[in-house]
């Protein structure tokens, strides 16, 4: 896996490291990146949110995940619940660990990171399983969750101001290895 060493993360200290992450990783302009900043203050702020990065010997972050519990009330639910009841699926959204974003830096993916990462953020979570969104595409972000255990619930989910459409994915935890 690299030189990166796993561990937890203040994201109400190097959120603008993790944004930087994101951005490189996820291909987001400023104006996006900016928007996030309030986001996930937000969400790392919320009961039982938690949070690990990947970092380099000398300190620099490479990688980074952070997810909460489930809550109906939460926007992502409100988004994705009508698709899961559709599917007869929306029974997910209750006692699941949502994984709001995992991003690794390119130049560093490839390297089980973000294996490690997501792996270690639930398997400490205390839920019996997890959920998550992803691009509704065929992308390596897609793949490893699929080795992983997750599972397409629902797909082509419209985020509003979203450009792709998403799928959402589940699996139960503890993750496959």
């Amino acid at each position: 896996m690299d030189e990166a060493v796993i561990g937890p993360l203040d994201l109400t200290v190097r959120v603008e490291e993790a944004l930087a992450v994101q951005a490189r990783a996820f291909g987001l302009s400023e104006d996006e990146t900016r928007v996030r900043h309030h986001i996930v203050l937000r969400h790392v702020a919320t009961p039982g949110s938690r949070a690990l990065g990947a970092t380099l010997p000398d300190g620099t972050l490479v990688g980074f995940v952070y997810g909460l519990p489930c809550d109906r009330t939460q926007w992502w639910a409100s988004v994705v619940e009508p698709h899961l009841r559709a599917n007869g699926a929306d029974d997910w959204l209750d006692d699941s660990f949502t994984i709001t974003e995992l991003h690794v830096l390119p130049t560093h993916q490839g390297l089980g990171i973000g294996r490690a990462l997501i792996t270690a953020l639930t398997d400490h979570c205390g839920r019996p399983r997890s959920l998550l969104s992803a691009i509704d595409a065929d992308t390596p972000a897609r793949a490893l969750y699929r080795k992983l255990g997750y599972r397409d619930l629902a797909r082509r989910v419209a985020f509003p101001s979203a450009p792709r459409p998403y799928a959402v994915m589940g699996a139960y935890l503890p993750l496959v290895r």
